[in-house]
């Protein structure tokens, strides 16, 4: 049987994918505009990321899933996840590598872009 070996982008896109729909491992970021809505607007802004899977050559072009945009209650929302490295000091120097890779998910207004 032939082992199949996925690319890092592959693997990128799987971990990213992973955490935006769970919100677990890594860290979610509210901007203050995201954390002034109501709460239920808030509520529903995570359901919409988390649940968001539209993702084409238009706003994915690296594959990698890392950006999202959604309208939410009239609100343009942008989410937006970055990698560090696990003393959150640098950029991560492998995104594929989940033992050394913090992934930041902030969740923003348009307006705040």
């Amino acid at each position: 049987m032939a082992v199949v070996e996925r690319s890092k982008t592959d693997r990128i896109r799987e971990l990213n994918d992973a955490f935006r729909r769970s919100l677990i491992g890594g860290r979610v970021m509210l901007t203050t505009g995201v954390n002034a809505l109501a709460d239920d607007v808030k509520a529903k802004v995570l359901t919409a990321v988390r649940a968001f899977n539209d993702f084409d050559e238009g706003n994915d072009p690296h594959l990698e899933h890392d950006f999202l945009s959604v309208n939410v209650s009239g609100h343009e929302i942008f989410a937006k996840i970055d990698y560090f490295d696990r003393g959150m000091r640098f950029g991560a120097d492998d995104p594929s590598d989940p033992e050394h890779t913090v992934r930041v998910l902030t969740i923003m207004l348009a307006s705040e872009y």
